[in-house]
């Protein structure tokens, strides 16, 4: 049987500091990445206002960013290959097994020979949750911290050329 008067004492329990701080400094790196992709777009009020009723966000690409296109059975364990420095935004739908990088505006031409990649052109609309949460089936696996990285566009091919981008421990001499 519950002791409700327990209860009450862990609920009244404050967290320890270093706890909140923690919490504290995720809340605003999630709260940064939103302002950075609402700011993304030719409308960021409507962003911001779909977010409120939990659907998803049309944001188009071009000016800020492209997006480059894969299946996510294939390319979610290249995910891995791509060191934080060089990785930027990624979202996925699993049901739709779709898996987006947000690169560069002049990357088209350099993923162009990557036949496991769509370039999307600008203007092209992408359908964004925010950054905490997954909505509409759609989350991201890396997610805008706002600081406007975006994945470097040779990385990516690299990582899903025939031997995969290498990291520096997997280096030989």
């Amino acid at each position: 049987m519950r002791n409700p008067e327990k209860s009450r004492r862990i609920a009244a329990t404050p967290l320890p500091t270093v706890l909140v701080m923690a919490l504290s400094k995720f809340a605003q790196r999630y709260e940064a990445g939103d302002a950075w992709l609402a700011d993304c777009s030719a409308h960021p009020d409507l962003v911001r206002a779909a977010w409120a009723k939990e659907t998803l966000a049309p944001i188009a690409s071009g000016e800020r960013w492209l997006v480059a296109e894969a299946r996510l059975a294939t390319a979610y364990l290249l995910i891995g290959r791509i060191r934080d420095e060089h990785r930027g935004p990624i979202l996925a739908d699993p049901e739709a097994d779709k898996l987006w990088w947000l690169i560069p505006p002049d990357a088209a031409e350099e993923l162009a020979d990557v036949r496991q990649l769509a370039v999307q052109p600008a203007g092209w609309t992408l359908l964004c949750p925010p950054t905490r949460w997954l909505v509409g089936g759609r989350m991201w696996i890396t997610y805008p911290d706002g600081s406007g990285q975006l994945t470097d566009p040779a990385v990516l091919a690299a990582a899903f050329g025939p031997g995969g981008y290498r990291l520096h421990t997997e280096a030989t001499p």
